[in-house]
């Protein structure tokens, strides 16, 4: 896919290995936020290389070079049944929120996944995340519904509302 412009006027590119310590960085102030994920800790980039898909992982660029958010899938199952299936995060760095980040990303990635002919993207959201609640019924995600108490987090249970988007394109 090629690099292409935003409405934020920030570039979405292919993430890569040398956008890793950004996007690393910008996990672990999700994750530090304390509504974005169950980790506590940002994983090694081999780690995070590894259980991303390759060609659904984007970077969104500032005039600069500096990524000001990323969004990448993962496989939800190897079992053959899931193949066109997968579940994604995005994260934008605190300085870029609130500049159409999030969508364009979502944009690209839904773009993307559908060419591949993936036609479920999924994800689990704290509902206390309500910003990113917003933003995926934005990009055309709705709600399938609440895993209540679906795992502890500093020793509290969470709820995780899972979203899903399917294509209306891909059969």
């Amino acid at each position: 896919m090629s690099s292409h412009a935003s409405p934020s006027s920030a570039v979405i590119v292919p993430l890569t290995a040398e956008h890793a310590d950004q996007v690393l960085a910008i996990y672990q102030a999700g994750i530090d936020e304390g509504n974005a994920t169950f980790e506590t800790t940002a994983p090694s980039w081999e780690a995070f290389d590894t259980a991303k898909l390759p060609r659904h992982r984007f970077a969104a660029l500032d005039t600069n070079g500096a990524v000001l958010g990323w969004v990448a899938a993962s496989s939800v199952s190897d079992r053959c049944a899931y193949a066109s299936v997968v579940e994604h995060s995005v994260y934008v760095h605190p300085d870029g929120r609130g500049r159409g980040i999030a969508s364009a990303l979502l944009k690209t990635l839904i773009e993307c996944t559908e060419a591949a002919g993936i036609w479920t993207i999924q994800s689990g959201i704290f509902p206390e995340n309500t910003a990113s609640l917003a933003v995926h019924e934005r990009a055309g995600f709705r709600v399938i519904g609440t895993r209540e108490r679906i795992g502890r987090h500093h020793g509290v249970w969470r709820d995780v509302v899972l979203v899903e988007r399917r294509s209306p394109v891909v059969t």
